[in-house]
């Protein structure tokens, strides 16, 4: 059996979706300890690097799927390989896949930094014991872990432990300003960290850490971007450093922070992000023959209908809706959650009267904080303007949120541009319920 080795040496084993890759994979998931396998775990030790390199991120990704102890050992063995990525590669699959105890033993017996710092990041909270170790990453790891679930009264001496060790460690840890992040950020520590990336700022040789930790400041909390732009362009220097620059532009994504800062940055050269924008719908002419003519050739319980606002609007301005067209408007306010429900809700209040009301805050307050859907929402309550004002309460918990908005795209960049959106959309509609409020009745004359 020649295939897999073929396969593996030519780089069609781990090419997505190639026969091979998937010809492999099936034949090892359907018998660990068939033919397949056995030449995978042969391959390990091949004299070619490459096809080392190969094997172990096969091994990496089938031991993943459920245990498999034979790819772990294979593993151990490789940690002194002569290639160093093929030491790496067999040192994340220890460190996942292997039992703790043993890869803490492993780990003390080892002396490349890379391979113990590839270890102790994979150990998870695991690796919270080695806080003494000799080498600074493990300890700066060991550290966060510990601070991850220490009580508030220990947080000023670990603190105070990792940027002891920052330093030297970040030659092991080329995201360590993510790592620090996301330990600060499941804290809920959002004023702690910026007060560390002052900290990490004003010393030259951690100023790429503290601009790494500034931006991912930026992606987790809505202040953050107004704090910390101005600490980023004080210390930007003669030369701005890739890790600068890149904190600067995402710092730049928040409206906010550009408007409130405009004047700094208008002596600061560099690029502002380009900020990519739906595509505004079109707005198409209809009046109240148009319209009906549209609707009459859609069956009755359509669910999508684009330009729905425009052609209902048309036969609303010219009174009442015929009974179908009337039953078409319910189907697409009722029937599916998204956009069509969004803008057809203010036009089924408008036809239906205030009673509807109710029932139609309740169908959209629960898709605001939706980055897919959620401004064609808040658009729809702005509409509705006063009358929407039970909805207050939701749109203005979007707007006091500290935290960005759980989102699911391309970059954090783009993430973060999305909650922008939803967040500016938000103060809109808010504006727009207020301005059109109905004031409140007086009060009874007192006795």
């Amino acid at each position: 059996m020649t295939w897999p080795d073929e396969a593996v040496a030519e780089g069609t084993a781990t090419t997505p979706a190639h026969p091979s890759r998937i010809a492999l994979l099936e034949a090892i998931r359907a018998d660990r300890s068939g033919p397949v396998a056995a030449r995978l775990l042969r391959l390990a030790h091949a004299d070619a690097p490459f096809v080392r390199r190969e094997a172990m991120a096969l091994l990496h990704g089938l031991a993943h799927e459920r245990p498999w102890p034979e790819a772990v050992d294979a593993a151990v063995t490789r940690l002194g390989d002569p290639d160093e990525e093929v030491r790496r590669r067999a040192a994340r699959l220890l460190g996942c896949r292997g039992q703790p105890g043993s890869v803490l033993a492993t780990l003390g017996e080892l002396a490349d930094p890379a391979v113990r710092t590839i270890l102790a990041r994979a150990l998870g909270p695991a690796a919270a014991p080695l806080t003494d170790d000799d080498l600074a990453s493990v300890r700066f790891l060991a550290h966060l872990q510990t601070l991850r679930a220490a009580p508030p009264m220990r947080w000023a001496a670990l603190d105070a432990a990792l940027l002891d060790d920052v330093r030297e460690a970040a030659h092991h840890l080329e995201d360590i300003g993510h790592l620090w992040g996301r330990a600060l950020y499941g804290l809920r520590r959002e004023h702690h960290t910026y007060t560390l990336v002052a900290r990490l700022l004003a010393d030259p040789t951690t100023r790429d850490i503290g601009a790494d930790l500034a931006r991912e400041a930026c992606h987790d909390w809505r202040a953050a971007p107004v704090t910390l732009l101005p600490l980023l362009v004080r210390h930007r220097g003669q030369r701005v450093t890739p890790a600068l620059g890149a904190a600067l532009t995402t710092a730049s994504i928040s409206a906010a922070a550009v408007r409130t800062h405009r004047t700094l940055l208008a002596d600061v050269p560099f690029t502002p992000p380009r900020r990519a924008r739906r595509s505004p719908s079109t707005t198409t002419a209809y009046d109240s023959k148009s319209a009906a003519a549209l609707l009459a050739v859609k069956p009755v319980g359509i669910t999508r209908l684009a330009h729905a606002s425009d052609i209902f609007s048309a036969l609303l301005d010219a009174g009442p809706l015929a009974f179908r067209q009337a039953a078409q408007l319910y189907n697409l306010t009722f029937r599916r959650p998204g956009r069509s429900q969004a803008e057809c809700a203010p036009l089924w209040l408008r036809h239906a009267g205030p009673s509807a009301l109710p029932r139609l805050l309740a169908l959209m307050t629960p898709h605001l904080a939706d980055y897919a859907v959620g401004e064609y929402y808040l658009a729809g309550l702005a509409r509705m303007g006063g009358r929407a004002r039970p909805a207050l309460p939701a749109v203005t918990a979007l707007t006091d949120m500290r935290t960005r908005i759980p989102v699911n795209d391309s970059t954090r960049d783009a993430e973060m541009r999305l909650d922008e959106d939803l967040l500016a959309a938000a103060l809109r509609t808010r504006r727009a319920i207020l301005a059109d409020a109905a004031p409140p009745p007086p009060a009874p004359p007192s006795r």
